[in-house]
């Protein structure tokens, strides 16, 4: 039986692990390393790092289980009363293609509307083409790119509207 719900605190190690091996697959595709992108996701994320964004920052986690296994996750972060940004969106590489990305993006729509939010706001790497046309095909917009001196790529940005 699969499963989207709220992350417990003990689970934290477990969504760490999710995270990095789901954006590993990226950095191998891309190239990129823990000194060419040490601030990636795959290399920055960290226990201490997601705690301080559960009890901080209060932020929305959610994980897809599927038969009890944590296979997927995301979290959201409120940006205004009417804003909120997608973080992490992932599902584990052998689970990928079942589904359970969309299962969790439309998820996200759905937590960011409970909100209050009109709008979610989505990063990406704009050179992973795929993952663009992914979210454009799941209702997102393009709204424009942004190039930082600390990564080897360019950041894109899109939006998708409630």
């Amino acid at each position: 039986m699969d499963e989207i719900r709220q992350v417990k605190k003990t689970e934290i190690k477990d969504c760490v692990d999710i995270i990095r091996r789901s954006f590993m697959t990226v950095a191998e595709e891309f190239g990129f390393t823990e000194e060419n992108a040490p601030r990636f996701t795959a290399f920055a994320t960290t226990e201490e790092r997601l705690m301080w964004h559960l009890e901080q920052e209060k932020r929305p986690m959610f994980v897809y289980c599927q038969d009890e296994r944590i296979v997927g996750y995301y979290s959201l972060l409120k940006q205004s009363d009417k804003e909120c940004e997608l973080n992490n969106l992932c599902v584990i590489p052998e689970w990928r293609h079942n589904d359970i990305g969309k299962k969790l993006l439309r998820h996200a729509f759905s937590e960011a509307q409970k909100m209050g939010c009109s709008a979610i706001n989505i990063g990406i790497v704009e050179e992973n083409v795929r993952l663009r046309e992914w979210y454009e095909a799941n209702g997102a917009e393009h709204i424009g790119t942004k190039k930082y001196d600390f990564f080897p790529f360019t950041c894109g940005y899109m939006r998708k509207k409630l």
